[in-house]
């Protein structure tokens, strides 16, 4: 008898988690691979956390999540984006954006739905269309490769009769781009032709480097609210990845049926993180402040220490903790180069091949350390790719 799915056949370890674990076998190793902010959660924030297991908050919420909490993150949202969702209707509390994605999916598409992802894309976004039986069309834009973007062109090519929803990420988890507004502006024209859904994750739009300006949403473009699943996560915005906090936003119908799955997978969110993610989430403080300046700072000593290097080229992203670095030049592939560094320098990167085709002549680099940690590992890579890469 077979004893595992074809589903979980299918799901395969990411190369960021495989480079991860790699790096375990050295203790002098930098680990620039997992996007886990080292910065601490606001102490507030941790409070909250703790007076809720004190007080004894320690059972089961609601499935949608604490009213009070899906009240806090109206309000912030209608603060912050201007985009009016009722709280009792159209707002979900999740285990992370990564369980608001995954509910999303299940409750929208169907056996063999299409989904286009544009590369550079967050590996996840396909395995999880992947687990829901859906189809990830990944569109890999190699005219526009030396670039990484991906061309409004080519997502529209993508569309066909069996599309359900375009996955949207901006600002971009790998690349640190934030999409032009022409670019966003013109998916939700094809969105309201094709009769499409769109699912846009926006998790690091609290991480611009732009003047703190929030990129555009297209949730909040004209007849775009009511077919799009706007996804956010406490993660990144307040340091708080363990806390494991999400939400998702979106039409009464939709969020209906993910409370339905919700009570089938997880039951509902941590209830003490609830009670953290209403103090975080307060309009009349900003908990998030200093998170951008702290990573444009350390974003700027890494552009600085590649600046050395007569082999390598990092464009300054606008957004999140991610950098890109060509290594065209080196001659390398992006696993060839990310296993010989770890080997030769102890410096852990992700090989640009996980994030698409267009992606193979760079690695990823997530800037969540300390600025020493950070010189000390450009250092070692600029070393690394003039020296033995070129011999």
């Amino acid at each position: 008898m077979k004893r595992i799915s074809k589903v979980a056949e299918s799901i395969e370890p990411s190369l960021t988690r495989k480079l991860f674990n790699m790096a375990k076998q050295y203790d002098d190793v930098v680990d620039f691979t997992l996007g886990d902010p080292d910065v601490p959660t606001p102490n507030e924030i941790k409070d909250a956390g703790c007076k809720a297991i004190m007080e004894g908050k320690t059972r089961y919420s609601q499935n949608a999540g604490l009213l009070a909490l899906r009240q806090v993150i109206s309000r912030y949202n209608e603060y912050h984006e201007g985009l009016t969702y009722n709280p009792e209707k159209e707002i979900i509390v999740t285990v992370g954006a990564m369980e608001g994605l995954y509910l999303a999916l299940l409750a929208t598409i169907d056996e063999g739905d299409e989904v286009i992802i544009s590369a550079p894309y967050y590996i996840n976004y396909k395995q999880m269309v992947a687990m829901c039986k859906g189809v990830p069309v990944i569109v890999d834009d190699m005219e526009n490769a030396g670039n990484l973007v991906c061309s409004y062109e080519a997502v529209a090519k993508a569309v066909s009769n069996r599309t359900k929803a375009i996955i949207l990420n901006t600002p971009c988890n790998p690349t640190g781009r934030i999409y032009p507004d022409d670019f966003i502006q013109k998916i939700a024209i094809l969105a309201k032709e094709k009769d499409l859904l769109v699912i846009t994750d926006e998790v690091y739009k609290c991480l611009t480097y732009n003047g703190g300006k929030r990129p555009m949403s297209i949730a909040s473009l004209p007849g775009m609210k009511e077919r799009t699943i706007f996804v956010n996560s406490l993660s990144k915005e307040f340091c708080m990845t363990g806390w494991r906090i999400g939400y998702v936003m979106a039409d009464e119908e939709i969020v209906s049926a993910m409370t339905k799955l919700q009570e089938n997978i997880a039951a509902c969110a941590p209830l003490p993180s609830q009670y953290a993610a209403i103090e975080a989430l307060r309009t009349d403080r900003d908990y998030s402040a200093d998170m951008a300046r702290i990573f444009s700072r350390r974003r700027d000593i890494l552009i600085e220490g590649f600046e050395k290097s007569k082999m390598l080229k990092c464009k300054s992203p606008e957004a999140t903790f991610y950098a890109m670095i060509d290594i065209s030049k080196t001659g390398m592939k992006s696993e060839e180069f990310a296993y010989a560094l770890l080997k030769a320098e102890h410096v852990a990167v992700v090989p640009g091949i996980t994030y698409g085709r267009m992606c193979d002549n760079y690695i990823r680099m997530a800037f969540t350390l300390d600025e020493e940690k950070i010189r000390d590992g450009v250092s070692k890579i600029v070393h690394f790719a003039d020296t033995f890469a070129t011999k």
